[in-house]
Order: C-alpha cells, then structure tokens, then sequence
C-alpha cells in the first residue's frame, strides 16, 4: 500500500475528501447565515412614523407663568403658614398632603369663605419658602377615600410651581 500526504493524493480520493467535508460543513455554514438574518418585518419600530418628533420637547417640561397659574385655579391663597402634614411616597402613587394654618385668600370661585386650618393634595413635592407664597389650587378629583378622611377639597394645580409673595411686588 502506498502512503499518500496532503496534497500528492490521487484526485479521486481528493474529490472524497471535498465532497465529505462540505457534507458537514455547507449546513453548518447554512444554519449560521439563516439565524443571523434580520427580517424587518418582526421590527415595527422600523416602520413606525412620529407625526409629533418636532413638537416634542423629552426631558422639559411645562411650568405655568403666574398669569396662567392664577387663571387655572378654582383658589388661590397667599399665605406663609404651610406646611407638610403626610405624604404616601413608598406606599403606592405618590402624593403630598400639606396643611394651611391661614392665609389670604386672592381669588375664589367655588367657596366664598374659607375654613382654616385646611388641608390640600399635590401630586409633586413643593419646595416651601420661609416667605409668603401663592396657593394655586383646583377642586380635588379622585382619592375619594383619602378625601372623606382627610377632609379634602382641593388639590394644586398641575405644573403650577411655587411663587412667593415678594418677587410678585
């Protein structure tokens, strides 16, 4: 028997040799081109269009000037005597009760008199001032349980922020 190496083998046997190993490695080679083909239409963010990618504005968002705030609200009270009386962060939707001990009221739309002290719902922390400040407040929706405990009525005004007294003379 003859002993033949690498390439001085006759070509009968070289053509065995191919046609073994593309046996084996051709659906190997298939199943990796297959399973790294993408198919677009399993990516409908590809199609998908923004009607709105010029009007929005991600991570700004919308505070009211003082005109609109007083506008928006049912009541608005000045007054210095706020503070925070209960909050439910950790415990479900996060909200804020604060506590008014007295204050002026500026404008009413709803209640002609107003008893203090009195308690309000914010769904944002407020950063009090030591001075005076604008209550914007609206009538409360929702959270009737914590109303009829609580003895709610209104809630601040959305994307109203705290304005005091003094820059507003």
């Amino acid at each position: 028997m003859h002993e033949y190496i690498g390439f001085l083998l006759p070509i009968h046997m070289k053509i065995n040799v191919i046609k073994k190993s593309l046996s084996f490695v051709l659906p190997v080679l298939l199943l990796i081109v297959l399973s790294g083909c993408e198919k677009k239409y399993q990516r409908p963010d590809h199609y998908e269009v923004d009607l709105f990618k010029d009007e929005r504005q991600q991570g700004k968002a919308y505070i009211m000037d003082r005109e609109e705030c007083f506008d928006g609200s049912e009541l608005v009270i000045a007054s210095s005597n706020v503070k925070i009386a209960d909050s439910s962060k950790g415990r479900g939707k996060t909200f804020f009760l604060y506590k008014v001990k007295s204050g002026k009221v500026m404008k009413t739309i709803r209640d002609s008199i107003v008893d203090y002290p009195f308690m309000f719902l914010s769904h944002q922390r407020l950063k009090l001032e030591n001075d005076s400040i604008y209550l914007y407040l609206k009538k409360l929706d929702g959270y009737r349980f914590i109303a009829a405990d609580r003895n709610l009525k209104y809630e601040w005004l959305k994307a109203a922020p705290v304005y005091t007294v003094k820059k507003d003379n």
